[in-house]
């Protein structure tokens, strides 16, 4: 899908999530789950978490340039309490020349979107994952990962959720049962790895 139709593809599902609230509006303090379609294909996201309130606005195969330019239409308007990120990854893929310090550098600017209305809003930013798929691209990933945590750990109200590692077996390769035939998104039993590790970073 060329850049220009991907836009469009995007533009279309942020339309239909703005129609989705008005038609049935959220209440404020609820937890936005945010990013590309490891998120989108969370099709059990809300059974998997029944004690917590969460809007899913995972999106397309989206950047977290893509989340940053749909920030102020996704996620502020719902005032949400946390905000639970999974993006980058897409990042990496579709621009060669990328490095794990320009996806950093990507979070911190829409932290601070995520942030304009609430300087103390809670962030939970869940790792990028060992697709088997990008398998060359895993160094960049280790390295954003660690810059991320490394950064998450100095600052008030946000964490990092590690899923990279729970996903390999004891040849620190990717289990392949967690993933479909693509080699990129997951099965149930990748969902599974991200309800546990997820779960404890979760606001009541």
């Amino acid at each position: 899908m060329s850049v220009g139709l991907q836009a469009q593809a995007f533009k279309a599902e942020i339309d239909r999530f703005k129609q989705e609230d008005l038609i049935a509006p959220k209440p404020p303090g609820q937890i936005v789950f945010v990013g590309s379609s490891s998120f989108r294909m969370w099709h059990d996201l809300q059974q998997d978490f029944p004690e917590y309130p969460i809007i899913n606005r995972g999106f397309g195969g989206s950047t977290l340039l893509d989340v940053i330019r749909y920030a102020d239409d996704i996620i502020i308007p719902y005032r949400p309490k946390q905000v639970v990120i999974y993006c980058g990854e897409n990042d990496l893929a579709v621009d060669s020349t990328l490095t794990g310090k320009d996806v950093f550098n990507r979070f911190k600017q829409l932290v601070k979107l995520i942030r304009q209305d609430d300087k103390k809003r809670a962030i939970l930013f869940v790792s990028l994952k060992p697709s088997p798929s990008r398998a060359k691209l895993f160094d960049k990933m280790i390295n954003t990962n660690a810059r991320i945590q490394k950064y998450c750990s100095a600052k008030t109200n946000m964490t990092f959720a590690n899923v990279f590692d729970p996903m390999l077996d004891q040849d620190q390769k990717p289990k392949r049962n967690l993933f479909i035939s693509d080699q990129l998104h997951m099965t149930r039993a990748g969902y599974e790895i991200w309800k546990e590790v997820i779960r404890p970073y979760l606001l009541k």
